[in-house]
């Protein structure tokens, strides 16, 4: 797998990160087959540059033979670039190993302020492609959270599924869900698995990423099943 990291790609009204990640996900797919985009939520702080929400997003690459770290590199780095809204300070990684330090970098930002040196200083010790496409580049903080809160397996918010449009509202059959990549769908109250009836997912499905799986978690109410979202 090969392991994306993206930050700090927008500004007020323009569109956000987790849309970048999904078109990101379009403009490599004759190469490169997506397998999640997950929405990572970091640190809430007056100290830290955000557009709205502070979030970074993750997307995860199965590349096909003959396509390699470095061609993928150059495919993103274009389409971003492309994408730039001026304002934003966007940051990218690309990995295809997350040490643990990493994945506890990435925790870190998310309940502390970190600097770009140290995002920086990390990164290049390991060998991990990060590069900052404009503005003060701090966007390379969150980009390498990102990575490492996925490989992480337990954090952040499913934004895209393979190549699956992002079309799914209202109540859906659990059959259906399982055969658009939710892994589990889980009663948030009990934690026990539900595996037939339907779900009303709201405006969009959203599921969380937990236990390295796809997981949807759902609540009892008066009218049937319906989805929680968590961060």
């Amino acid at each position: 797998m090969i392991y994306v990291g993206i930050d700090d790609t927008d500004v007020i009204g323009s569109p956000g990160t987790n849309r970048l990640a999904r078109s990101l996900i379009g403009s490599v797919s004759e190469q490169f087959s997506a397998i999640l985009a997950v929405r990572h939520q970091l640190l809430f702080d007056p100290r830290v540059p955000y557009t709205s929400k502070n979030s970074a997003a993750s997307i995860v690459f199965e590349p096909r033979e003959g396509d390699s770290l470095q061609d993928l590199a150059a495919l993103l780095r274009r389409a971003m670039m492309e994408w730039f809204v001026e304002g934003s300070d966007p940051g990218l990684c690309i990995t295809e190993s997350v040490p643990p330090e990493v994945t506890g970098f990435g925790r870190r930002c998310q309940c502390e302020v970190v600097s770009q040196a140290s995002a920086r200083k990390l990164a290049a010790a390991h060998g991990i492609y990060l590069e900052g496409l404009g503005g003060t580049n701090d966007g390379v903080i969150g980009a390498l959270a990102a990575v490492g809160l996925f490989a992480g397996g337990n954090d952040g918010r499913v934004v895209a599924i393979d190549n699956h449009p992002d079309d799914l509202e209202g109540e859906q059959a659990a059959s259906f869900l399982h055969s658009r990549g939710v892994a589990e769908i889980r009663v948030v109250d009990s934690d026990e698995i539900l595996r037939a009836g339907k779900v009303d997912v709201g405006k969009r499905l959203r599921p969380n990423y937990r236990d390295g799986k796809v997981v949807l978690y759902v609540e009892s109410t008066r009218n049937g099943w319906q989805a929680v979202r968590r961060q």
